[in-house]
């Protein structure tokens, strides 16, 4: 896969832009390998944690974004930025071709294996992040995002001006190695044990910034 025209840009300008709103600590960035295949598996509360996980990798991002996002003047600028439809609710064959086109170019996608924004505490994680991995043989980065819910988790409720925000990258691992025998219960098997890594390095993430994954209540 080329390299997405904008992203480049997109990169240079998005940690100057978010620090502009946001306090934002970056820990554990060097857990990203900064060479071949991998996946970030970000927690989602907030429709600002895609923009720092973008921002703050190391590296260029390929990010599932929701299919309904790509209208207007933002299609050709998702695109561009290289980020990949994805359609909720629905086996989606071509986000997952794309997917391992991403990775089998050597190439980093980031994924929000919740599949929408929530509680934020990888308490549901859909089997495609399990597929992809064994499949393609990428590593998995952890990251937790702590502070961006705490307004909510609408795009109406961003972090308050200047609100502490820390993105936390944790450990690459592989669930499983690949055998060729992508069961159903294979796949399940590897996303219970990546559901166990991303919620003890959510757990140590908290630990380590003594902050909360758990959004507040949006008052009424």
């Amino acid at each position: 896969m080329t390299k997405p025209p904008l992203s480049a840009a997109a990169h240079r300008i998005g940690i100057p832009l978010l620090r502009s709103f946001w306090r934002i600590r970056s820990l554990g960035t060097h857990h990203v390998p900064l060479g071949g295949p991998v996946i970030l598996a970000g927690n989602h509360t907030n429709f600002a944690d895609g923009p720092l996980l973008y921002a703050f990798c190391p590296r260029p991002v390929h990010f599932w974004v929701k299919q309904e996002m790509f209208t207007g003047i933002m299609d050709p600028v998702l695109r561009g930025i290289g980020h990949i439809p994805v359609h909720r609710g629905s086996a989606d064959r071509g986000m997952i071709m794309d997917s391992l086109t991403v990775l089998r170019a050597g190439n980093c996608l980031g994924v929000f294996p919740e599949g929408t924004r929530g509680a934020g505490d990888f308490g549901e994680v859909h089997n495609g992040l399990a597929y992809l991995a064994m499949r393609s043989g990428a590593p998995i980065v952890p990251v937790a995002c702590l502070g961006t819910g705490e307004r909510g988790a609408s795009i109406a409720a961003l972090p308050s001006w200047r609100a502490k925000i820390d993105v936390v990258y944790g450990k690459p691992f592989l669930p499983a190695p690949d055998t060729g025998k992508r069961s159903r219960r294979a796949v399940t098997d590897a996303s219970e044990r990546i559901v166990e890594r991303l919620t003890a390095h959510l757990h140590e993430a908290e630990r380590l910034t003594g902050r909360s994954a758990a959004p507040a209540a949006v008052p009424a």
